[in-house]
């Protein structure tokens, strides 16, 4: 399960309907061994494609080296579908390499609502898991 603030959803919403038309992305940073995500990090997507994301490779080599001096891991993976459901696609299946990772998706496809889900993939098998919002760690 996924337990992540209020606070943090509402910035990889806010990011993802920033983005849009095209795919937003980012991780959310944590304490090495914690599974507590506390740090946002949004990154520009290199492609600015609405079907299609990837870090920037120096943007990302800067952020796991930043990670690595503050003793974090990428805890949340997070991006956006802009036209289908929140759900991995094969691409983003094949390019999962953090398997200790949560991989947020939402959906920008509506205007009125935005799905966010989370999913574990690991060796291209992806496990939905629940996800619990709450107000403040406590």
């Amino acid at each position: 399960m996924l337990t992540i603030s209020r606070e943090l959803v509402d910035k990889i919403v806010a990011h993802a309907r920033a983005d849009h038309p095209d795919e937003a992305c980012g991780i959310v940073a944590g304490p090495a061994g914690s599974d507590r995500p506390e740090r946002f990090v949004p990154m520009e997507n290199a492609e600015r494609s609405p079907t299609f994301y990837r870090f920037d490779s120096m943007e990302q080599f800067r952020v796991w080296r930043e990670m690595d001096d503050r003793d974090e891991v990428p805890v949340v993976i997070y991006h956006s579908h802009t036209a289908t459901e929140a759900y991995p696609s094969r691409t983003d299946i094949g390019y999962a390499s953090e398997p200790d990772a949560h991989y947020v998706l939402v959906s920008t496809a509506s205007e009125e609502e935005t799905p966010f889900r989370s999913f574990r993939i690991d060796d291209g098998v992806v496990t939905e898991e629940d996800v619990k919002i709450v107000e403040a760690y406590g």
